[in-house]
C-alpha cells in the first residue's frame, strides 16, 4: 500500500545510547510534543524494540502512528555487534537489508517507514550501490517513503550516488562538527538538490560555540539558552537537528526553538562561529 508522504519535522528526537531507558524517554518526548523519532536496527547502539514499546503505549493514549515520523537505518555488518546482529550475517547484502527492514517494521509495530537510511557507506561504491538498489526496491513497494544515508562526509561520493540512482537520497544525516568544517560543501549540495541535511552530535561536538561569549550574549538578548539559539540557527539554515536529551526540561526547551525567529544579523553572527 502506498502511504502518503509525511513532512519531516524541524527537530527529531534521537534514540541512540538510551538502552533500557529508551521506551520511557521516547514516550516522554512524544508526550511533550516531539513528532519525529530517529532510531536504527542496530542493537549495539539503539534499542529499536523499546522504541516500539513506547509507540504501543502512546497509541493507547490516543497518539496514532499516522501523526508520527519514524526514521530508522540499515546498519552494515561492520557496524554491528557480532553477538547481536539483527539479520543473517551470512546472507547476501540484499537479504540482510530486507531482513533488517522487516525487523524494524516488527520492532516499531508499523507497516511502513517514513524514512530508511543507510547507516554508512560500504567499503566500495559498488557495494554501496548494491545496498541502495535493495533500498530502492523497498521504496518502490510504497512501504518506505524516503531514502537517505548517514555518516557520508565525501561530497564526491554523495554526488555520485545521487546522480547514479533512480530513487534519490532525500536525507543526509551527519555528525555536525568542526573536524569536517561543518560539511559546508555537502550542505550546499543538499540545498541545491532539495535534500534534507540532518545534524547529530550537534551540541556535544560544539561546546566551544555554546560557551562562547558571543553566543551567551546573543542568547541573553532573546532570553533563550545558547543551545536553543544554536538549534534555532540550524533550523533557519535549513538543517534538521537531532536532540537526544534525557531531560524533560531540555526537551521542552528544544521544542520551543520552533516558536521564535532570529534576525538576519544574529544569523550572520552565529554563522561566523562555524569555522
Amino acid at each position: 500500500m502506498i502511504q502518503p508522504k509525511s513532512t519531516i519535522p524541524n527537530l527529531l528526537y534521537g534514540t541512540a545510547w538510551k538502552k533500557e531507558r529508551t521506551d520511557t524517554l521516547v514516550e516522554q518526548a512524544i508526550q511533550i510534543g516531539f513528532r519525529g523519532i530517529d532510531t536504527a536496527c542496530q542493537p549495539k547502539h539503539y534499542d529499536e524494540k523499546r522504541v516500539g514499546v513506547a509507540l504501543a503505549r502512546l497509541k493507547e493514549q490516543g497518539i496514532d502512528r499516522s501523526s508520527l515520523y519514524l526514521q530508522t537505518k540499515f546498519t552494515p555488518l561492520s557496524g554491528q555487534d557480532p553477538s547481536s546482529v539483527p539479520y543473517d550475517k551470512k546472507a547476501v547484502l540484499s537479504v540482510q537489508i530486507e531482513q533488517s527492514f522487516n525487523a524494524s517494521l516488527n520492532n516499531l509495530h508499523t507497516d511502513y517507514l517514513d524514512a530508511l537510511l543507510l547507516h554508512s557507506p560500504l567499503p566500495t561504491f559498488e557495494l554501496t550501490l548494491d545496498a541502495w538498489h535493495e533500498m530502492e526496491r523497498l521504496h518502490n513497494t510504497g512501504n518506505v517513503q524516503r531514502l537517505g544515508i548517514s555518516n557520508c562526509y565525501d561530497l564526491a561520493l554523495f554526488e555520485k550516488l545521487f546522480n547514479t540512482v533512480s530513487a534519490k537520497p532525500t536525507i543526509l544525516q551527519n555528525r555536525f562538527y568542526k573536524d569536517t568544517h561543518y560539511d559546508k560543501p555537502l550542505r550546499q549540495f543538499c540545498i541545491e538538490q532539495g535534500v534534507t541535511y540532518q545534524s547529530f552530535w550537534t551540541l556535544t561536538a560544539n561546546p566551544h560555540i555554546l560557551s562562547s561569549t558571543v553566543m551567551k550574549s546573543l542568547a541573553d538578548d532573546v532570553k533563550k539558552t545558547p543551545a536553543q539559539l544554536f538549534f534555532r540557527f540550524l533550523i533557519q539554515s535549513g538543517i534538521t537537528p537531532l536532540t537526544g536529551t534525557c531531560s524533560t526540561s531540555h526537551m521542552k526547551q528544544d521544542l520551543d526553538t520552533v516558536n521564535f525567529q532570529l534576525s538576519d544579523k544574529t544569523m550572520k553572527t552565529i554563522r561566523h562561529l562555524l569555522i
